[in-house]
């Protein structure tokens, strides 16, 4: 027989040997795979308070716009376009020599009006003391009088004409009003400006501390609020102090803080809502008006909540669930009922226990009935997990 045929069945049987102890390896390897690591935190069981989410826009407590109260022409502007102004301060002088010299006229009417009314007393008194002695008719006497009083008369409109005249050179200081922030110059120097014209706006004053936030509810949400407030689980925002917190654009959060004071007395029919309005603080001046508000405030009593994080939630079709781990670290499916959420977690209306430890991370590694490796951290937001133990 030729040696190549006595060597095939040696072959074959070397094939089939390092064939069984490949099929012997992976088995070993598979029952030696250890069970997989997942964190897993406890369900957190704390107070809480739900804030609902609105829109708003930063306002302005007070807000003028500057008319000139006498005509003439803009002599000069006193401020800086934009600068903090304080009340009483001169931001624009009016050409003031025409109203100086009326108020000069009207000091000499009043000088002359006073000389004529001493002259009149005067003569009425001579008239008395005749008519005394029987040496002036009654006649006589009631003209003097007459004079006399038409003369005090003449000097009470003097002395009106000069008040006016003294408030006209006043307006030719047009100051502001109020403390604030300066607008831009809508009228420089050199121009005209009329007293009753409407488009003779001088420029703008605005407050900064404090200031208002309005925005608006839906009236399920107005309805709501005036239930829980009937029921004593939620102060009468009518009638209590609200706090309220707002953030603005690119800001984290709700850094600023301030209590809701106002809320408007009829819903809006045309968008079925209902304005409202929360004070401010605003001493460095950030908060400036007409900037776009993220608005939030207590939409709830504070209640005991279970809350667990996003990430251990898996859906099947319509129905929530976890992973939560038993005493054997197996993995155990939990349908759950989800409400709203809440200080960054999930609040777990259904379906968990106090204690239960949930898997956070390495869900996608685990099926029902699994042993799994349990590494602990704290059930928080998504980024502040801390370990607790390591294995």
């Amino acid at each position: 027989m030729p040696s190549w045929r006595r060597a095939l069945p040696l072959a074959a049987a070397s094939l089939l040997a390092l064939s069984l102890a490949g099929c012997n390896s992976d088995a070993a390897d598979a029952v030696a795979a250890p069970p997989p690591t997942v964190s897993v935190a406890p369900v957190s069981v704390r107070k809480i308070v739900l804030w609902d989410e609105f829109n708003g826009r930063v306002e302005a407590v007070e807000s003028v716009a500057l008319r000139p109260r006498v005509s003439g022409y803009i002599d000069r502007v006193n401020y800086e376009e934009g600068q903090i102004v304080k009340r009483g301060d001169v931001l624009f002088e009016i050409d003031a020599r025409s109203y100086r010299a009326a108020l000069a006229r009207a000091e000499a009417d009043l000088a002359r009006a006073r000389t004529q009314a001493a002259l009149a007393r005067s003569e009425a008194a001579r008239a008395q003391k005749l008519a005394s002695l029987q040496a002036a008719s009654t006649e006589e006497l009631e003209q003097r009088h007459a004079a006399a009083d038409q003369a005090q008369a003449n000097v009470q409109f003097a002395q009106a004409a000069v008040e006016t005249a003294k408030l006209d050179l006043s307006f030719t200081q047009v100051r502001s009003p109020i403390t604030g922030r300066a607008g831009r110059a809508l009228v420089t120097a050199g121009n005209l400006v009329s007293a009753d014209g409407q488009a003779s706006i001088l420029t703008t004053v605005v407050s900064l501390n404090p200031v208002h936030v309005h925005f608006d509810s839906d009236e399920r949400t107005y309805l709501r609020y005036a239930h829980m407030a009937r029921n004593g689980e939620r102060p009468d925002q009518r009638s209590e102090s609200i706090p309220v917190q707002v953030g603005l654009v690119g800001e984290n959060g709700y850094p600023h803080a301030g209590n809701v004071d106002f809320v408007d007395n009829r819903v809006d029919a045309a968008t079925g809502t209902i304005r409202a309005r929360a004070t401010l603080v605003n001493p460095d001046g950030l908060l400036t008006p007409g900037l776009y508000a993220r608005v939030r405030l207590p939409g709830s009593g504070s209640f005991e909540a279970m809350l667990i994080d996003d990430k251990a939630i898996l859906t099947d079709q319509s129905r929530k669930y976890v992973y939560v781990i038993d005493e054997n670290n197996t993995a155990q499916r939990r349908d759950i009922t989800l409400g709203r959420k809440a200080e960054g977690l999930r609040i777990v209306e259904e379906g968990l226990n106090p204690g239960d430890r949930v898997i956070v991370n390495g869900i996608q590694k685990v099926s029902v009935g699994m042993p799994v490796t349990a590494q602990d951290i704290e059930m928080a937001p998504a980024g502040r997990q801390i370990a607790q133990a390591s294995e």
